[in-house]
């Protein structure tokens, strides 16, 4: 096994097009943190973007408009190298954004956070399940992941949802599809790689734990 990079923060751009951002392991020629960090090959090779020695982004959303990170305060880039600050309510646990970046949801411990300006303003979404992590997908669609593991689905972009399903194990991490593959979502829990291809309302194991 190579030398590691302990990553808090990660979210998928496009076919083996990742962002990521966390900590440096042994043999890892990265500065303490990492700041945000590309890969354009699956994650074999990384390349520093800004913010080295800085920031730890414990939650990132990447769109067509760029990308969005929270490390403390929340910032907003087109590149991911110049960064513009904004303020949120409440500290997010998970960002997401649809595809053309201008509308994005924030897990709270107050409740789920919705923007329909990229970020620079929020409102609470007023009856949302408390979630610990989101998903957007394609068009108005959403997954979402409640911190006992029960799944929910919205067909609005995140104003209403609805349970579907449950996990069975607390989850870790999320991704949901857009695009050809609008329908997958994959979950991470303490105990399984999960994997749905209809949108999120039942899983089958890929890999236990």
């Amino acid at each position: 096994m190579g030398p590691t990079i302990d990553l808090m923060g990660f979210a998928v751009a496009g076919p083996g097009h990742y962002f990521a951002s966390g900590h440096p392991g042994s043999g890892v020629d990265l500065p303490q943190p990492v700041g945000l960090i590309e890969s354009t090959d699956g994650g074999e090779t990384w390349t520093p973007l800004s913010r080295q020695g800085q920031s730890d982004f414990h939650a990132l959303t990447v769109s067509a408009s760029g990308v969005l990170g929270f490390d403390g305060s929340l910032a907003r880039s087109g590149d991911g190298r110049e960064w513009q600050e904004l303020e949120i309510p409440a500290e997010p646990a998970s960002l997401s954004a649809s595809p053309d970046g201008q509308r994005v949801l924030a897990t709270t411990q107050q409740g789920l956070l919705r923007s329909n300006d990229a970020g620079a303003s929020w409102s609470l979404v007023d009856g949302a399940p408390v979630l610990q992590l989101v998903g957007w997908g394609a068009d108005e669609s959403a997954v979402g992941v409640r911190p006992d593991g029960t799944v929910f689905t919205s067909a609005d972009g995140g104003r209403t949802w609805q349970d579907t399903t449950a996990l069975r194990a607390a989850p870790q991490a999320l991704y949901v599809g857009t695009g050809d593959g609008a329908s997958r979502v994959i979950a991470v829990t303490t105990a399984a790689v999960l994997d749905s291809r209809d949108g999120g309302k039942t899983f089958a194991v890929l890999l236990e734990l």
